[in-house]
């Protein structure tokens, strides 16, 4: 079957499985169903994917956990905004508002693509999947550094794996109804099911009708995630897991900023079209697991996943060729151009792992050996109308919405690429003593890929491997305090061609990074300091105008200190505060305007400093048990634009608020005030005139019933 036919079948797939997922959960859970009388327990157990037998706190090198401790207070609703909670983490380009984009430790990857992540080891970020809901995550795993000798192809600043909520052995679940200012409303729940010892079933989601306080922008958006659990005996199991999603989103850049005066225009003027109508995108994934105890501390792990994604729509978008924008000279006339996108992608992979505590020359090994393989592809359609300087328009002082008339829309390109890869690895923590423990990994990936242009009629191939290897070493000083030192390298295959036609050689990435892990009575503390480096970076050819080539480099360099503990008997505090040096490392020339960036400039959307706390107090209110928070969030300045060096994003400093009381075993009541202060600020910026602001003082309330 061609690409085109199964791109066409795959986008029917939602469409179909949503109901059968819902019946066959309603036929699963029938109303009234009782307590199934249990004759043998059998403990439900789940092994991390890529982690083998070794703990979170026994990796060396820094890790971060956010858990629904840390994130269900406030009602988030988006993965991007959890990813606030952690220091190291900064937004990105997010193409219009419609999908998730940070950068991690400075390094942002493709800012014209979502930000690569994992669900439970499988790749979800590749491909065009919206905003990642949080309705179906357990926690968030934020392992800092190159993650190339597991994961494969990775960016150095780390990696983020996505735990999902798994069927379990307790019969129950939520309804959430949740209402906020701009008209935003919400209805989101979790049920689990148990239809026998060796049977649970488990479905969460949310359905979701948002305002914006930016003008005439609304979003939509219905997530379902079924999941199914088979213990077949005592040493075995079987999980599915399925998503299904559907975003609709009104395409939006921001705001226009003229001689860095971020007052230009209201934060909320919207300098689109409403009559684009809203961006569709529908993505569904299937993730299937089975685990055995194979004894004498083995265990196997199989899995196989597929990921199907599409985005659909028109943009009216602010023209950046300084040549054809007027908005500069007569500080009104913004000149857009029209666009439409249809992207598509298919994500198939398979793994296999074994992992085991044998002892060899009496030392104990924690041994992980795999294999996995992937097939990936992506069709890209982009299409454009730019007529004469200033003929498809918006004042930017007095918009008026729909008077300015686009003509046709021609294909810019049409592309298809597929890559295919087989990766091997292997990992061992050592104990060498009681006090020194050795990790050792690497990684062997065998990749291809062909990029076919279909403007230009135009196909480029390429095959490559990597070898990634991994060193780390922890030494236990005693029970409370571990100091680890590691050392990576990794790869990141880059799509496009060069003037010869050829593929690109991947960005090639090395970290070097020193840690002390603190455990001591309740409080648990990391410090650790880092020195990363990627290479190969596309920049503009300087000899052949119009064409890419692979020769920037950049570094960064920082300190990052996390921690959280109980205050008191009913107070927790956690801090997570990160200083970042990111800067070029070779002169380059700009990939869209083929302006020089000189060695040493800053990398955009990358602050210096970022600050995130928060405090929270359980107390009794009215004779109610209820819960209240504060939050801190801090960035200092940033680059906003990397052919701009003038262009600086202010910092900012966000309080939040939030309240939780127990009005009975069931009902919960809750509230959230977000930016409390009514602080303006910026999210991100592309450049002057694609700086997308930040929301304003906002209110959420939400009632809570567990059943």
């Amino acid at each position: 079957m061609s690409f085109s036919a199964r791109r066409s079948a795959a986008k029917a797939i939602p469409h179909r499985l949503f109901p059968l997922s819902v019946l066959a959960l309603l036929c699963a859970a029938p109303a009234g169903a009782e307590e199934p009388q249990s004759l043998e327990h059998i403990e439900v157990r789940h092994h991390q994917s890529y982690r083998g037998q070794v703990p979170v706190e026994k990796l060396p090198q820094a890790v971060s956990v956010l858990g629904q401790d840390d994130f269900a207070q406030w009602s988030l609703s988006r993965f991007q905004d959890v990813l606030d909670l952690s220091s190291g983490i900064a937004r990105q380009n997010n193409g219009g508002g419609l999908w998730d984009s940070f950068s991690l430790r400075g390094f942002p990857g493709n800012e014209n693509m979502p930000s690569g992540y994992l669900i439970n080891g499988f790749n979800g970020g590749r491909g065009f999947s919206g905003h990642r809901d949080v309705s179906n995550i357990e926690m968030v795993e934020i392992l800092k550094g190159p993650g190339s000798a597991l994961y494969g192809r990775s960016e150095p600043g780390g990696t983020i794996n996505i735990i999902t909520r798994k069927p379990n052995q307790t019969n129950g679940g939520y309804l959430k109804a949740s209402a906020a200012t701009e008209q935003q409303y919400r209805l989101e729940g979790d049920y689990n099911y148990v239809h026998s010892d060796s049977l649970m079933l488990r479905v969460n989601g949310a359905v979701q009708d948002y305002g914006s306080f930016r003008d005439e922008v609304t979003s939509e958006k219905q997530v379902l995630t079924p999941s199914v659990l088979w213990q077949v005996d005592a040493d075995s199991s079987v999980l599915y897991e399925v998503e299904v999603l559907r975003q609709d989103q009104l395409f939006d850049r921001g705001i226009v900023v003229l001689n860095n005066n971020f007052n230009t225009v209201p934060h909320s003027r919207y300098l689109g079209e409403p009559g684009d109508k809203p961006t569709e995108i529908e993505a569904t994934g299937h993730q299937l697991s089975y685990e055995r105890d194979l004894g004498n501390s083995w265990h196997l792990n199989l899995g196989a996943g597929y990921r199907d994604s599409s985005l659909q729509g028109f943009s009216s978008d602010a023209e950046l060729a300084r040549a054809r924008q007027g908005v500069s000279d007569d500080g009104k006339t913004l000149t857009r151009q029209r666009r439409y996108r249809d992207y598509h992608s298919e994500d198939s992979t398979a793994r296999l792992e074994l992992s085991g505590s044998p002892q060899i020359l009496g030392m104990t090994h924690q041994l992980l050996l795999g294999s996995d393989a992937y097939d990936y592809e992506l069709y890209t359609l982009l299409g454009r109308y730019r007529g004469p300087k200033g003929s498809y328009a918006i004042n930017i002082q007095a918009p008026q919405y729909g008077v300015a008339k686009p003509g046709t829309i021609a294909t810019l390109y049409e592309n298809v690429e597929s890559q295919q890869a087989v990766g091997v690895y292997l990992q061992d923590l050592i104990q060498l003593d009681p006090q020194w423990q050795l990790l050792l990994g690497v990684r062997y990936d065998s990749y291809q890929q062909r990029i076919e242009e279909l403007v230009k009629k135009t196909v480029a191939r390429t095959e490559d491997q990597q070898i990634s290897p991994r060193f780390g070493l922890n030494y236990l000083l005693n029970d409370q305090i571990t100091f680890y030192a590691n050392y990576a390298e990794g790869f990141l295959p880059l799509s496009g061609t060069d003037y010869a036609g050829k593929a690109f050689e991947p960005e090639l990435s090395e970290s070097v990074e020193f840690g002390m892990k603190l455990a001591l009575v309740s409080w648990q503390a990391t410090l650790s300091v880092f020195d990363a480096e990627k290479s190969n970076i596309l920049v503009s050819d300087p000899v052949n105008v119009g064409f890419s080539a692979t020769l920037g480099a950049a570094q960064s360099r920082g300190a990052e200190l996390e921690l959280a503990g109980p205050l008191a008997a009913n107070t927790d505090l956690s801090v997570s505060y990160t200083w970042l040096d990111s800067e070029t490392l070779k002169d380059s020339i700009n990939i869209d305007w083929g302006v020089l960036i000189p060695k040493g400039s800053a990398l955009v959307n990358v602050p210096r400093h970022t600050l995130s706390a928060q405090l929270r107090h359980n107390l009794q209110l009215a004779g109610y048990d209820s819960e209240i928070g504060v939050r801190l969030r801090y960035q200092s300045k940033r680059l906003g634009d990397a052919v701009t060096p003038a262009y600086v994003l202010p910092s900012h400093t966000l309080w939040s608020l939030f309240a939780t009381t127990r009005l009975t075993p069931q009902w919960q009541a809750e509230a959230v005030v977000e930016n409390l202060l009514d602080k303006a600020w910026i999210q991100s910026s592309y450049s002057a005139i694609w700086t997308y602001p930040g929301e304003p003082r906002s209110l959420r309330l939400s009632l809570r019933y567990e059943f």
